[in-house]
């Protein structure tokens, strides 16, 4: 996907984001919780979008950076952290405008499953890491597609498109199918270590009128929907 198509649905992404299951009460909290601790910490939020995750980090004190494909996702970032907070227009396709060491933590959220090729962006993202930073990052997860699916083939990397509501309105996103092999041979292809694979549960704070039926009832816990992984940058 391009930049303009971003553009196009930004302020109902915004409004999506705000307050949905999936962002508000699974991806995010689910992302500050493996954040920890980041007070003083350096982050970069790379795909920060509109800037909801960049603002809680901000409220725990890390010292954020962040950058998004997107113009009019960058603006929106920026009514919501104000001018103190560095935003950047960039691509994760293309080279980083980041010193080498940049940055203590990388969190990349919902942001590479758009993408068809991880090396490069990945070899970047290690790059502007210190030795011994962390890359948290989440991706669509790879079974979803195939139970929904089953006549797809689950090994193969994959473009497809899904069409969803955003504030009422159809919008169509394109994702790139990856198997879990294939997301872990990239991550150790560009040097990083695997340290942690989560498949987290909905926060407690989720109101039930959005929980599905299962859950509320107690029949089950959780919900497959995305996956987390913690990565490690080498030690100089």
């Amino acid at each position: 996907m391009k930049a303009a198509q971003y553009d196009a649905f930004a302020a109902r992404y915004d409004a999506e984001n705000a307050s949905s299951m999936l962002n508000a009460f699974y991806e995010r909290p689910a992302m500050l919780s493996l954040a920890g601790e980041v007070r003083g910490r350096r982050v970069l939020d790379a795909g920060c979008g509109s800037g909801p995750l960049a603002a809680e980090l901000l409220r725990r004190g890390a010292v954020v950076t962040g950058l998004d494909v997107g113009p009019a996702m960058v603006e929106l970032a920026r009514r919501r952290l104000g001018d103190d907070v560095p935003l950047h227009v960039g691509d994760l396709a293309q080279p980083l405008s980041f010193a080498d060491d940049s940055f203590d933590d990388v969190v990349a959220s919902l942001v590479l499953h758009y993408l068809e090729d991880w090396s490069a962006p990945l070899a970047e993202l290690r790059r502007v890491l210190r030795p011994g930073g962390r890359l948290l990052l989440s991706v669509n997860h790879p079974t979803v597609r195939v139970i929904n699916f089953p006549q797809e083939d689950y090994f193969a990397t994959r473009e497809y498109v899904e069409t969803l509501e955003l504030d009422g309105q159809p919008t169509e996103l394109t994702f790139w199918h990856r198997p879990l092999r294939a997301m872990t041979r990239a991550f150790t292809d560009a040097g990083f270590t695997i340290s942690l694979v989560e498949e987290p549960e909905p926060s407690p704070d989720t109101p039930p009128e959005l929980l599905p039926a299962r859950i509320v009832s107690g029949e089950r816990s959780a919900f497959l929907c995305f996956l987390f992984f913690v990565l490690e940058a080498p030690m100089s």
